[in-house]
């Protein structure tokens, strides 16, 4: 597959105070494919997001199509089409919906379009609000609407300044399951055309919507490939519930459709 226009991370390492938190990861994301790294607490997933958006100093090497992003400011590589959420959703919630998005388009706006009087809605913002679902909520204000809602608004206010390439932080925890099969085939429809890289512990949801998996363990690629390859690796299931559980580990992890899987029990909580 071509990397023109997709990101490709090469040998990235980050290390704090000597402890290597990623140990030389090498993945690659492209448009038409939503893109998955999973693992247990402490495997590195939300390091390398860091990484790759220049909250933290790594080595090694993230290019988004011919763009070297390690060494980058973050506003520069936002600059660049990266757009980022984080587990919590970060939207004004004093504000309706249509300002929320609003605010966030004007971001990439000139000094001198902001100050010239704008007529009605722009093309990006309406299209965000019916690619969310949230046409017929643009004037509530965001702090009360759902849990499930402020995540697509915040994915919302990430579409309208076009980025190339949207990384999410565990984008469906805490939702409804009804909540989470319309994030998937959101993800789905963003990533027609734009890189979706996806860090989760919903193992049910991973396997409903990744087109591809990148199983991190103790900061270095464990497993990747199609989800029926990975969730058949001995070694994703020994790392998830030891070898006495890997049989346990599959089942789990193969639920038929139309099913839910109960995956609370390995996927609890977040780390590195």
């Amino acid at each position: 597959m071509t990397t023109t226009g997709s990101l490709v991370v090469t040998d990235l390492r980050v290390e704090f105070d000597g402890f290597v938190a990623v140990g030389g990861v090498s993945f690659d994301a492209h448009p038409g494919e939503v893109r998955f790294l999973i693992g247990p607490n402490g495997a590195g997933k939300t390091t390398c997001i860091d990484a790759i958006t220049g909250l933290s100093k790594g080595s090694g090497s993230v290019k988004l199509g011919d763009q070297e992003l390690l060494g980058t400011s973050v506003n520069k590589i936002v600059r660049l089409g990266v757009g980022r959420t984080f587990q919590t959703a970060s939207v004004f919630e004093q504000l309706s919906v249509l300002q929320n998005l609003d605010i966030a388009a004007g971001l990439h706006r000139s000094s001198l379009s902001l100050l010239r009087a704008r007529r009605g809605i722009e093309p990006a913002i309406e299209s965000a609000l019916e690619e969310t679902g949230l046409s017929t909520e643009r004037e509530t204000p965001a702090g009360i609407l759902s849990h499930g809602q402020k995540q697509w608004l915040e994915i919302g206010m990430m579409l309208v300044q076009e980025p190339r390439a949207l990384l999410l932080d565990e984008p469906v925890a805490g939702m409804s399951q009804d909540e989470r099969t319309a994030t998937g085939e959101l993800l789905q429809r963003i990533a027609q055309r734009r890189i979706v890289l996806v860090v989760e512990h919903d193992m049910d949801f991973m396997r409903r919507y990744a087109s591809r998996v990148t199983v991190l363990h103790q900061g270095k690629v464990l497993s990747e490939g199609a989800v029926a390859q990975v969730q058949a690796d001995p070694k994703v299931q020994e790392v998830y519930l030891g070898t006495a559980g890997a049989a346990t580990t599959a089942a789990m992890l193969a639920v038929p459709d139309g099913a839910t899987a109960t995956t609370d029990s390995i996927t609890q909580g977040e780390g590195a």
